[in-house]
């Protein structure tokens, strides 16, 4: 089996070590994002509905 010569083994770890910094990077960008009120706008229209169709069961009953 073929050993890697030097250069080869640096550019791979230099690789890695982009790729986790990007990726950590990444992640701390898109935690800026509220994406938990956009969330909660688009159930909010679903939301009345469903309590229509409970106070329905109750007034059945």
């Amino acid at each position: 089996m073929e050993k890697l010569e030097t250069w080869k083994v640096i550019l791979i770890i230099i690789a890695v070590f982009g790729y986790v910094i990007g990726n950590i990077m990444l992640l701390k960008y898109a935690n800026k994002f509220n994406v938990k009120a956009k969330l909660d706008k688009q159930i909010k229209p679903e939301q009345p509905e469903d309590n229509d169709k409970q106070e329905e069961k109750e007034e059945r009953k």
